[in-house]
């Protein structure tokens, strides 16, 4: 990765008030920090930041810092995060990580796929992309700002896997070499063909199971009702017969 340069001061304000002042100036309150200093508070200019944001690929981005009025004037960092306003949009504050030119550093990196998939072109297949960002170890100057796959020949029910993707020299990427990265899975229409056919007829069996149920239910109320009946024809007769008698 080549570095750029950044202007960089030494930042007093930390107060919440004052950092509010200092952003309304046109600076962004930043830090720095790594294992062989103590951490530092820094501002950057605005304009100057988000240039070097706009023209990256990405915001993984090797700096040379130029720290105006301070004992150690150059600083070789990594931009370790970048804090965006929700709303606006507008960036907020900045964090550097100081690195050695000679030693390794580990950094996560995106993955961006190139070409169409064999699979998507020719079956309808979907390209799933798993794994956004990967991480990986190496100098500052062969850190990449995005890992490329190619996924041109990939078929139906085909992936590429973690130890698949292609680094730059001295490069090494960090993890399970068998986690998948993207894959091609097949038309969603033909894997839910065969369940929905099966809640179908599913559903037409409950419509027949209600029905019976209703119609032994009118059956057992009629029952009960002619029952009922008979019993009242029964009551009736002894009562005619008292009636004739007392005649």
């Amino acid at each position: 990765m080549k570095s750029v340069s950044l202007k960089a001061y030494v930042r007093s304000q930390v107060q919440r008030a004052e950092v509010k002042k200092l952003r309304a100036t046109g600076r962004v309150p930043a830090t720095i920090y790594g294992i062989h200093a103590q951490p530092q508070n820094l501002e950057v200019v605005g304009e100057e930041i988000c240039d070097l944001l706009n023209h990256s690929v990405t915001e993984n981005l090797l700096v040379d810092l130029a720290v105006q009025n301070d004992p150690r004037s150059q600083r070789l960092a990594l931009l370790q995060e970048v804090q965006h306003h929700p709303l606006t949009g507008k960036v907020i504050h900045v964090d550097f990580h100081e690195v050695a030119e000679n030693e390794k550093v580990t950094v996560m990196v995106p993955v961006e796929t190139v070409g169409e998939a064999a699979g998507v072109k020719n079956g309808g297949g979907s390209l799933e992309h798993i794994l956004h960002k990967l991480k990986v170890r190496s100098l500052p100057k062969d850190l990449p700002e995005q890992l490329t796959i190619d996924v041109t020949s990939l078929e139906i029910g085909k992936s590429i896997h973690l130890g698949e993707v292609p680094v730059p020299a001295g490069v090494e990427i960090l993890g399970d070499k068998h986690l998948t990265v993207v894959a091609v899975a097949a038309p969603r229409a033909e894997e839910e063909a065969t369940p929905a056919d099966g809640a179908a007829k599913a559903a037409g069996d409950v419509e027949m199971t209600k029905e019976k149920k209703v119609e032994g239910a009118e059956g057992g109320a009629a029952a009960k009702d002619g029952a009922k009946g008979g019993d009242k024809k029964a009551d009736a007769k002894p009562d005619a017969k008292a009636d004739a008698k007392k005649k």
